[in-house]
């Protein structure tokens, strides 16, 4: 290919908005045109049944019984992790004014011997979900649980708590971005096979908020609205939770979770949303309290009183998680200044008590390595830039880079969703500067980027693709760029390095199951903050724990 003036890169990017290199979803998506398009509405919880018996619709007819959203798992520490389900009775029942359920948790799948055991009362107020922190539990075990109500007993699933002490090894799959309107979740179902991970690290996007047609078309959403009032949060949920793929992760793994912005909305940001209009939707703080109601309801994801999801989790020496909201928590609205970033020192992504936190928690970790959970890009981009991400707030970035500067900081691994795209950033304070930083050794590097694909949304277009090559010859603190497959990351930690594995599949717009694919392996050892490039992804752990039975 030759080489792209800057004239021809913005020629080729001049349908994306703002400029943007790696954007996330469009502000405005057009109806799609796909050939395996779907009805235009979606079914009503009154006839759900009967339409979602044909055969091209996505989604199977649920099952007579009262969990038909399976369970789920989250937020493990050493001693506890939480346990979740939803109790949906069936038509022919009364409606009940509230449902107790009892919940046993084994070490065994067969439930021969009882760890732990209780009852849980949910009613409407709580969409009749069930979340139990089942605590007194040993480190780096893994579990079996199940819920019982109405008659009716879960499928058994499966989770682990953290380890404690001296680790040698850990493993993650990292996933972000599931547009169900643009195709199949095969990432999930390869997640959920591979019995030897210690948790499913989800960045964002987990569903989406869009009305059918608006963003996708393979597959229609419930409501076929969209989602702006609780209900319609609920219902969305409920619907991507009846996808056998996403219900299979959570029944094998523990999931550590947090948000982006279509939980909420296109583009969201504290006060408001790039796809949120006050005078057809009602108040901003109404729709976002909303979602958040919903997504804690809804998601394994361990509360707390503020209602802040920015948290660490410690997996003993080895590794602690820094789980962070670049999204609503403290997040100043995006701001185009002059066709670029605003310099305003007090803009802010985070926002100074969550900046607070994240200094704290990497300047006094005791693990070995620091892996910082979060939604959009960090890295520069240096021929364009996207105010959505840390570009588009840049001394919100400078004054994290200063923190690693000034601690001489290693080990710190940024792990990113939002783009829909696969790259491994080195971060330099200026990857520009040959005399501060160094490319081929990493010199200068204050740590290392691994963007994860999206699970099923969209990539970006071909013609901007096609200029990968370009991309990388300019920006050599890029190390890969991959910008129109799906799938996921496996994340291998040892004390010595830690490894990126970047799997994808070749069309998820197929409901055919998929195989996957190796695309690449990065690692980055330990006091380097330089990434190379493997030829294999690191072998899967030796007798791990089996797998929960699948659903009945």
């Amino acid at each position: 290919m030759k080489d792209l003036s800057r004239r021809d890169l913005l020629q080729a990017l001049g349908a994306l908005s703002a400029g943007a290199l790696l954007p996330g979803c469009p502000s405005d998506p057009a109806p799609s045109d796909a050939a395996t398009a779907m009805d235009s509405a979606a079914p009503t919880d009154a006839t759900s049944d009967a339409q979602d018996a044909a055969p091209d619709r996505g989604m199977p007819p649920p099952p007579r019984h009262a969990f038909i959203h399976g369970v789920a798992s989250g937020d493990p520490t050493p001693e506890a992790v939480i346990l979740w389900t939803r109790v949906t009775p069936l038509p022919d029942m009364p409606a009940p004014g509230s449902v107790e359920v009892t919940w046993e948790l084994s070490t065994t799948a067969d439930f021969m011997t009882m760890t732990a055991q209780g009852m849980f009362r949910t009613d409407p107020s709580r969409d009749f979900t069930v979340k139990v922190d089942a605590m007194g539990l040993s480190p780096a075990t893994t579990y079996y649980y199940r819920f019982r109500a109405l008659g009716f007993t879960s499928p058994v699933g499966r989770t682990r708590t953290a380890p404690r002490g001296a680790v040698g090894r850990l493993r993650f799959a990292v996933v972000s971005c599931s547009s169900l309107a643009h195709g199949f979740f095969h990432a999930y179902r390869a997640v959920a096979s591979r019995a030897d991970l210690d948790a499913v690290l989800h960045l964002g996007d987990y569903m989406y908020e869009y009305a059918n047609d608006r963003y996708g078309s393979v597959r229609t959403y419930d409501p076929p609205t969209e989602c702006v009032s609780l209900e319609d949060y609920r219902r969305r949920y409920a619907w991507y939770r009846r996808d056998a793929d996403l219900r299979a992760v959570h029944q094998q793994h523990p999931m550590i979770a947090i948000w982006d912005d279509h939980e909420f909305a296109n583009n969201a940001w504290a006060d408001g949303a790039e796809n949120h209009m006050p005078m057809t939707e009602g108040e901003w703080a109404q729709r976002r309290a909303a979602a958040e109601r919903a997504y804690r309801e809804w998601l394994p994801i361990r509360e707390q009183p503020d209602g802040r999801i920015w948290r660490r989790l410690r997996y003993g020496d080895l590794a602690e998680l820094v789980m962070l909201d670049t999204r609503v928590w403290g997040r100043n609205m995006q701001a185009v200044v002059d066709g670029g970033p605003s310099m305003d020192a007090m803009r802010t992504l985070l926002g100074a008590d969550q900046e607070r936190f994240l200094t704290e928690a990497v300047t006094t970790s005791t693990s070995r390595w620091k892996l910082l959970g979060q939604q959009v890009i960090m890295g520069q981009i240096s021929l364009f830039y996207n105010p959505d991400q840390w570009d588009g707030y840049p001394q919100a970035r400078q004054r994290f880079f200063d923190v690693l500067r000034g601690m001489n900081a290693r080990d710190v691994v940024v792990l990113t969703g939002d783009v829909h795209a696969s790259v491994a950033f080195e971060l330099a304070q200026d990857p520009r500067d040959r005399a501060a930083y160094d490319p081929m050794t990493g010199r200068g590097s204050l740590a290392v980027e691994l963007v994860v694909p999206a699970i099923s949304s969209p990539g970006l277009p071909a013609p901007v693709a096609a200029l990968v090559p370009e991309i990388l010859r300019t920006s050599p603190h890029i190390k890969y760029a991959e910008l129109t497959r799906r799938g996921y990351v496996v994340l291998d930690i040892t004390p010595e390095r830690v490894q990126g594995a970047y799997y994808h599949f070749e069309d998820i717009t197929l409901r055919a199951p998929q195989t996957e694919a190796f695309a690449t392996a990065f690692s980055v050892a330990s006091g380097t903050s330089h990434l190379v490039q493997d030829m294999a992804a690191a072998a899967p752990l030796a007798m791990a724990p089996a797998l929960a039975p699948g659903e009945p």
